[in-house]
């Protein structure tokens, strides 16, 4: 009876140590923690400034055509400029982007994890190292449009014709 119970011991010991590593390694993998194992592929840092980047964080990912193509690298506050400098690496293999494209912060899904889209513009002449982005789209905030809405129905009187 004893070496039974060992062995369901020891069983369940296995499976929840299996559990934590799987966890650990998810957890590693997951954008903005800084300590995705995979193997990053060279790139080219390119900057676009943002008057609100919303929740944009390190390590969100750079799209293009809905392929991602990059990941950010790093966030700053210009302090000439008050704007948010956000530093894009993007891979190599991706080296004919029209330096004349726009960057814009999207959200995937409603309420989803916020990322860089950028749409190709027309330009013959392409985005190099150390490259500005000079077209951007700031965040869309939820919470700033269900205040604009909220402020202009409070503005308005019941019977007024504004």
């Amino acid at each position: 009876m004893a070496a039974s119970n060992r062995s369901i011991d020891f069983g369940t010991g296995l499976f929840v140590l299996l559990g934590f590593a799987a966890m650990a390694f998810l957890t590693t993998q997951l954008p903005g923690s800084g300590l995705q194992l995979r193997h990053e592929a060279e790139g080219y840092n390119v900057i676009a400034k943002f008057d609100n980047i919303g929740g944009l964080k390190v390590g969100a990912p750079v799209s293009m055509a809905g392929v991602n193509i990059g990941r950010v690298d790093s966030i700053k506050l210009d302090t000439t400029e008050y704007k948010a400098a956000v530093t894009l690496s993007i891979e190599r293999t991706f080296s004919k982007i029209p330096d004349d494209s726009d960057a814009s912060i999207q959200t995937s899904g409603l309420l989803g994890a916020n990322y860089v889209g950028i749409n190709a513009g027309g330009s013959e002449k392409f985005l190099v190292a150390g490259s500005q982005i000079q077209f951007t789209q700031s965040a869309m905030v939820l919470e700033n449009l269900i205040n604009k809405f909220f402020a202009n129905s409070a503005g308005k009187q019941p019977g007024s014709t504004k």
